[in-house]
């Protein structure tokens, strides 16, 4: 999905089993891959760091940092 340079991003809390939107927007950035995932797509993310995920590998990616960073 192609997103306009008019879109801006959202801010999000994420929680269980869903998010609250803080600030509108039309996408959030993954915090593994850096890329924009827009809210329609977002399925993935953690409720301790606060952070999205562009999929499950990323997801997974982002447990393997934090366990070797604790």
């Amino acid at each position: 999905m192609v997103l306009g340079n008019d879109e801006r991003e959202a801010v999000i809390r994420y929680e269980t089993p869903e998010y609250h939107v803080l600030r509108p927007g039309d996408f959030v950035v993954c915090a593994i891959t850096f890329e924009r995932i827009p809210l329609s797509e977002l399925k993935y993310w953690s409720v301790a760091r606060q952070e999205p995920y562009r999929d499950a590998a990323a997801s997974l990616e982002a447990e393997r940092r934090a366990v070797r960073q604790a």
